[in-house]
């Protein structure tokens, strides 16, 4: 009988707290590259991706509810291990359970259920980053089995996942790769399969994750190749829509344990006779990462009603892509002010918030970097607005599903109309910061119809809105400065004393 989930839940961060706590000091672990294997071995233990695998197959039934619990469970103590689980469940597991071959998914389950396995996803290559459409790494269809070939780097895990689905174009007789993408399943123990790793990266943060240079070529049997549903392309990005849905779930435990700390400190720390919580520019920042917890909470609540393997996410650049983005810039953002709070010890790679820095930094990075996908925002909405020949921003987005129900307090900062010239890359991106806000504003109210707090809600709304009349103002009225390349002559200031 599967155990319940809050029982589930509190065992692994009872656990998870003694291991890096009690047993191992999570501060010092953090400055070593990866980790000593029985600090594996006691957090595997517990079996934590058990809940991204189907009932059918043993696990705890793919619910993306306790995926977001294990994943904010684990980024309280560590957003390399939260991180870690990330990859295993949104870039792995769950597509292996929604598009692999029947053949494969019971051995490969049972592999991560009994004997701690890992898995990640392979697609970035050196030469072709964001631009993943014109990969070179290439496949081609023998009798039996499919021969694949080219390099990826940056793969969360290189040299340490036992399987990895590695993303190639088919090579077409005259030599051209096909536009498509498909996916591959290789398993690591065989040798036909083995991808080898030519060099591993002195990555800035995430210690405990290894990164590096793989090598493609290698053979896979045919039932090693994902089913897509209509194209490969359609199935990348279901997976990626569905990764960055599932953000939220390593942002949350992050953030809170940042305002956990930093409430706490700024409650006992004395500045004369008063405690560093009662001075206003500190109450300020304060309420700035409980806005972002906020904001966090209601990305859960709704990625778990949202984003499980049986919707198909591949139109949900949207939503996916403001999840993304917003809860990664909180991220960062709720890191900077814990560090500041925390004075001098916080300027520490021993320490949760300057660790803090450096290891929620590519979180705005990978994954489609944040200035994209805030683009990407923008122009959604925009081209709904063409389509529905509605030119104001204000009037639209208060029928727009995603912001209908917060966009009352927000019209009067809308009150744009777009012009018949095409807006350039740098109002789009603040454009798509703003709605970002506002989608992810309005999954908090949907919290609040079911009894969630308004104190925080209004707290966040406040914030929200803040940014939005910075957002829009540099909107209308936007910077267009751009780089001098030839800037050396005439500007050596040493000649003008």
């Amino acid at each position: 009988m599967k155990e319940q989930y809050a029982v589930f839940i509190e065992r692994f961060e009872k656990r998870l707290h003694e291991i890096f706590n009690s047993e191992n000091d999570i501060n010092e672990l953090s400055l070593e590259r990866g980790l000593p294997d029985h600090v594996w071995r006691g957090i595997m233990e517990q079996n934590p991706l058990s809940v991204a695998i189907p009932d059918q197959f043993g696990g705890r039934g793919a619910n993306v509810r306790e995926c977001l619990g294990i994943l904010s469970a684990a980024s309280y103590e560590s957003l390399s291990l939260s991180l870690t689980f990330g990859i295993n469940i949104a870039l792995f597991l769950e597509p292996l359970a929604k598009y692999g071959h029947a053949d494969i998914q019971q051995g490969i389950f049972d592999r991560f259920l009994k004997e701690r396995a890992m898995g990640g996803l392979m697609i970035t290559e050196p030469d072709f980053g964001s631009d993943a459409l014109n990969m070179r790494t290439n496949y081609k269809e023998l009798d039996n089995e499919f021969k694949l070939e080219g390099q990826k780097h940056w793969q969360g895990l290189t040299g340490m996942a036992d399987f990895w689905i590695v993303a190639a174009r088919k090579k077409n007789q005259d030599g051209d790769l096909a536009r498509d993408v498909e996916f591959f399943v290789t398993d690591n123990s065989k040798a036909e399969q083995h991808i080898p790793v030519e060099e591993y990266f002195k990555n800035l943060g995430l210690y405990m994750i290894p990164y590096g240079l793989n090598k493609i070529d290698l053979t896979i049997p045919h039932t090693h190749k994902l089913q897509q549903h209509s194209t490969g392309i359609k199935m990348m990005l279901d997976i990626l829509h569905r990764s960055r849905m599932q953000f939220p779930g390593m942002g949350m435990g992050f953030i809170q344990r940042l305002l956990d700390d930093s409430l706490a400190h700024c409650l006992q720390r004395k500045m004369g006779a008063q405690s560093l919580f009662q001075i206003d520019s500190v109450q300020y920042q304060l309420s700035r990462i409980q806005s972002a917890y906020t904001l966090c909470s209601g990305m859960c609540a709704w990625s778990s009603n949202v984003s499980g393997i049986e919707f198909d996410l591949a139109t949900e650049g949207l939503q996916a892509n403001s999840m993304k983005a917003l809860v990664s810039d909180l991220m960062q953002e709720s890191a900077q002010i814990a560090v500041q709070l925390s004075g001098s010890s916080g300027y520490k790679l021993n320490h949760i918030a300057g660790r803090g820095i450096v290891d929620s930094r590519p979180f705005q990075i990978f994954e489609g970097s944040n200035e994209m996908l805030y683009t990407q925002i923008s122009e959604i909405v925009v081209k709904q607005m063409k389509k529905a020949k509605e030119t104001h921003i204000g009037t639209f987005l208060s029928q727009f599903e995603h912001t209908s129900r917060v966009m009352d307090r927000f019209k009067k900062h809308f009150d744009i109309s777009l012009s018949a010239t095409n807006l350039v890359q740098r109002q789009l991106v603040v454009l798509g910061k703003a709605i970002a806000r506002l989608v992810c504003l309005q999954y908090v109210d949907h919290m609040v119809s079911k009894g969630f707090r308004t104190d925080l809600f209004e707290q966040a709304a406040k914030h929200v809105e803040m940014d939005v009349k910075a957002f829009l103002s540099d909107f209308v009225d936007f910077n267009d400065a751009a780089p001098i390349v030839e800037y050396q002559e005439k500007s050596d200031w040493a000649s003008f004393i």
